[in-house]
This record gives C-alpha cells, sequence and structure tokens, in this order.
C-alpha cells in the first residue's frame, strides 16, 4: 500500500472515530443528566470510552497528516493494546456465559432459571449485597413488572405469555410453588407453597418486592446478562477484525512515513 493511500485511510478512519467520540462524549454528558441513578451510574464509564477513542483518533489522525511515525508508533501501540484488550475479554465473555441455560415448566410457554446452573463469577456478583441492592433498586424502577397486568389482560393470556428472563424470575413466584394467579400481578399468597423453595416466602405482591429477593429473580438476571454479554463478544469479534485490518493500515503508514524521513 502507498504513502498516499495508506495515509489517505488512516486520516479518514480517524477522523470519522473523533466524530463517534465527540458523540460518544455528548451522550456521557447527557446519562450524568439524568435523575434515574441507574443510567447516571453509567456515565463515567461512558465518558471515558469516549475519551479514550477520541485521544488514540486524534493522534492516529495528526500521524497521517503529518507522515509522523513516531506519533504513528504511539498510534500503533495504543491500537495494539486495544486490540490485546478486546481479545481477553471476549474469550472471557464466551468462558463465563457459557454455562446457564432455562428449565421448561409444563403448562407455560417461557422457561423459569435457577441460580447455581450459572458461572460462579456470576454468582459471586450477584451474591454480593451491595451489587443485588443496586441492581434491585434499577429492576423496581423499571416497568417490566408493573407493565404486566397491561399486556395480559386475563388469566389465560398470561399463563400462555412467553415471558422475558427477568419477568418470570423477578415478577411472579416460581412456578413449583403452586400459588394460582389472580391476575398478571397478583398472586393468591394464603395457599400453603407446595414447596419447600425459600423463593416461594420471599415473594409479596408488593410492587416494591415482588420476587426481587429471590434467587429466581437473580437467576433471571444472569440470564439477561449472558444474552447481553454473547451479543457483545459477538460484535467484538468482528471490531477485532476491524482494527487488525486498521492496524495493517497503520503499519503501512507507518513505515512509508519513516522511510520519506530517512530520504529526507
Amino acid at each position: 500500500m502507498g504513502v498516499g493511500t495508506s495515509n489517505f485511510v488512516i486520516r479518514w478512519i480517524n477522523f470519522l472515530t473523533m466524530l463517534l467520540a465527540i458523540a460518544v462524549i455528548i451522550f456521557g454528558v447527557w446519562m450524568s443528566t439524568h435523575h434515574d441513578s441507574c443510567r447516571r451510574s453509567l456515565t463515567l464509564p461512558v465518558l471515558g470510552l469516549g475519551a479514550v477513542i477520541f485521544v488514540i483518533s486524534i493522534i492516529g489522525f495528526l500521524g497521517a497528516l503529518k507522515s509522523n511515525s513516531i506519533l504513528l508508533w504511539i498510534y500503533l501501540v495504543m491500537l495494539c493494546i486495544i486490540l490485546v484488550a478486546i481479545l481477553v475479554f471476549t474469550v472471557l465473555a464466551f468462558i463465563i456465559t457459557n454455562n446457564g441455560s432455562g428449565h421448561s415448566v409444563p403448562g407455560l410457554r417461557y422457561k423459569e432459571y435457577q441460580l447455581q446452573d450459572y458461572s460462579s463469577w456470576f454468582l459471586k456478583q450477584l451474591n454480593n449485597t451491595k451489587n443485588w441492592n443496586r441492581l434491585k433498586s434499577c429492576l423496581v424502577k423499571t416497568d417490566d413488572c408493573n407493565n404486566l397486568p397491561r399486556k395480559y389482560k386475563t388469566i389465560k393470556q398470561y399463563e400462555s405469555a412467553k415471558l422475558t428472563a427477568i419477568e418470570a424470575g423477578c415478577c411472579r413466584p416460581p412456578s413449583v410453588c403452586g400459588y394460582p394467579a389472580v391476575n398478571a400481578s397478583y398472586y393468591d399468597l394464603s395457599f400453603h407453597p407446595i414447596s419447600s423453595n425459600k423463593d416461594c416466602k420471599l415473594y409479596k405482591n408488593s410492587r416494591a418486592t415482588k420476587c426481587y429477593n429471590c434467587d429466581s429473580c437473580k437467576a433471571g438476571v444472569a440470564q439477561y446478562m449472558k444474552t447481553e454479554w454473547r451479543v457483545v463478544a459477538i460484535f467484538n469479534v468482528i471490531l477485532f477484525v476491524v482494527l487488525s485490518m486498521i492496524y495493517f493500515v497503520g503499519c503501512c503508514a507507518r513505515r512509508s512515513a519513516a522511510r520519506s524521513h530517512s530520504k529526507a
């Protein structure tokens, strides 16, 4: 690849990623103004990501614009570190999300989840009281459970619904409890539970309680996290390939810059 071509490609790629970084930073600032503490907690990671992308992009852009081999060296080293980090994270993500799956329940279209099925990392994070209290407060603020009566007007609709992992684990008692459903958000707890599962006693019809203290809710969150992590891991594989191609073009630009300086 010629000096002009490689420098042109690196300049435009990094110009576009600078615009992306600015958009990410603006999004992070917007999140910091949000009243929801659950969203505000993501502000620093988002701002940090935007800042890192911006710094790397401007170093690569200036290095290609000035044909400066030192800046291009710094750019390639930083890009290499990111590639290694993406690779490590992706491998760990696939390992952590390898365990855990739903259990079919006769008569129900959705699956129920059990906490012990998931990896030890998920168990450690979700059984940590501080972590779970923060997650639980976010779950209570969402409309996942509150929207069920609006989505399913009758018991028949509710019982034939395909609930999400969080809806199945956090919004209702486990089916082994045997509590009859009055509607999509209320169960008759006057019945003695037919199972010794501790979640049966933890479930309450209160909007603020539901089954948020249950292991079944933690399992539902674990399943949700597993699904999201798998999506991120697949995205990371694509990102790794794209960044590897950019790294190759960057190497060409650096070699071209070094040759032009040596001739000068």
